[in-house]
């Protein structure tokens, strides 16, 4: 279900409950892509049923799914199409055109090809865990988390969240358990890292299905290299890769936790089973993490 999340701390001020974001999700349901549209987002029934609630609580757990539909449509072929366009009518009138007349020429080229276009459809699971007041989007880069934060926060009156720090920088944490092949307890030491050096020569060094336990992985360290990468896994149970800002990747149930879903599978809609556990296991490592980075940052 969450392959790749970045976490929040909803705001203390906020006291709503499912309802309230249920009603505010209401407000900004998916609407497919317009003739000249090239985007379109909106919040669709995570469950993928017709008229279903938006969001479901599955353990005390509150899942959420935005739709993203984007039009692919590149823009090497709006601008050669819109030189073309250009060229006819220079050859037409004599003239050369403007740059502002070819900035405007290329928009209503770009508006010509939307209609025509493929469209792309992403699906984007959400969770909020109301007990511990954390927020969790699928996203790869805090660019688009913020992004889709943003979505959520104008849908729902009144909801306040900042992105969760920790009080010591996560690379100089990374660095240590290098440095000591001791990481914190419950979590070892997986087989990936990315080094980075923090000098003007940016230079990298991955290691990916290595060992990373090896002397050489600590003269990197020494030498000015700090982990912008590191996989860990938590409890036998689950493997993920951080980031030195805090980005949970790569999340992979482990086999005991596996092994233990298939002898409870009833065969049915597997929804409320895959909520349960992922978020069941991604609940208990959160904490583990905080406190493995010195805890957390409070909020300004």
């Amino acid at each position: 279900m969450f392959k790749n999340i970045i976490l929040y701390r909803i705001a203390n001020e906020w006291k709503g409950e499912l309802s309230d974001i249920e009603t505010g999700l209401q407000s900004m349901l998916y609407q497919p892509c317009g003739a000249t549209q090239d985007q379109a987002m909106g919040w669709v029934p995570p469950r993928g049923q017709s008229h279903g609630a938006l969001v479901e609580s599955v353990a005390g757990q509150w899942i959420l799914r935005l739709q993203v539909e984007t039009k692919i449509l590149p823009s090497s072929v709006v601008k050669q199409r819109a030189q073309e366009r250009a060229d006819q009518i220079e050859a037409g009138s004599g003239k050369k055109l403007s740059r502002m007349a070819i900035r405007d020429l290329r928009e209503q080229t770009m508006m010509d090809l939307l209609p025509r276009a493929f469209s792309k459809l992403a699906s984007v699971p959400m969770w909020i865990d109301p007990a511990a007041r954390l927020v969790a989007i699928e996203a790869t880069s805090q660019a688009k988390a913020d992004e889709l934060a943003l979505l959520l926060l104008s849908s729902v009156d009144g909801f306040a969240m900042s992105p969760l720090q920790s009080q010591k920088s996560v690379a100089t944490c990374m660095a240590a358990w290098l440095m000591s092949f001791d990481p914190p307890s419950r979590f070892s030491l997986d087989r990936e890292c990315e080094l980075k050096a923090i000098d003007e020569t940016q230079s990298l060094v991955r290691y990916t299905r290595h060992n990373i336990e090896i002397e050489e992985v600590k003269r990197h360290v020494q030498n000015g290299k700090m982990p912008t990468k590191l996989a860990l896994t938590w409890a036998d149970r689950l493997s993920f890769v951080l980031t030195d800002t805090l980005q949970i990747k790569k999340i992979k149930l482990l086999e005991a936790v596996i092994e233990g879903s298939e002898s409870q599978d009833d065969g049915e809609d597997h929804f409320d089973a895959d909520v349960a556990i992922m978020t069941g296991e991604l609940s208990k490592m959160i904490p583990d993490l905080i406190d493995a980075l010195g805890g957390e940052l409070p909020a300004n």
